[in-house]
């Protein structure tokens, strides 16, 4: 009976161990697929990585670009409009070779024409003189530097302007500085 049960005990060592053995195998197989999805992952984490770096590096690059091409844009515009400004430059600089050779008249006339030359321009550019006198006022045009009393213009009438105001396109460049009727009182 000792023997029955010595091998009975050894049968389940051997049970045992077998079945340790089959654990462990198990286990090694198990540590190999994980170690084996661990380094695709790590494949993977990298190639994403580089990727990222890669339109990252794009995207650096298309904005570098882009602010040249905006660059590039605002100068030649600045070149046309300096252009353009040339030749007002050009007459302005004849008169003065030639003021002492002008009459008044002929002075007054020259001032008058690069005055035309030069609106010329900036109205070629878009920009706009903002209406005034005998309009009514506008905040977001002008800008009222005094109130005028005792005028034969209705409350809220611009009944002179002091400054000459602009706006280039739907926006103001400079508000006119205007004189406002407070109406007969």
């Amino acid at each position: 009976m000792e023997e029955s049960q010595e091998k009975l005990t050894e049968q389940s060592a051997s049970n045992n161990i077998e079945q340790l053995a089959n654990t462990v195998t198990a286990l090694q197989a198990r540590q190999s697929e994980l170690e084996g999805q661990l380094a695709q992952a790590r494949q993977e984490a990298t190639e994403n990585w580089n990727k990222y770096l890669s339109v990252r590096a794009d995207w650096d690059n298309f904005r570098k670009r882009q602010e040249r091409v905006v660059a590039d844009r605002v100068q030649n515009q600045k070149k046309v409009l300096i252009k353009n400004f040339l030749g007002v430059l050009d007459n302005v600089e004849r008169a003065l070779a030639y003021q002492d050779t002008l009459s008044p008249q002929d002075l007054q006339q020259t001032l008058r024409m690069m005055h035309w030359q030069m609106n010329e321009v900036m109205r070629g550019e878009g920009l706009s003189p903002v209406a005034t006198v005998g309009e009514p006022f506008n905040p977001y045009v002008h800008e009222a530097i005094e109130a005028v009393e005792n005028s034969d213009q209705p409350e809220g009438t611009i009944v002179e302007e002091v400054l000459k105001g602009y706006t280039l396109g739907d926006e103001t460049l400079r508000p006119a500085r205007v004189k406002v009727s407070m109406g007969n009182k």
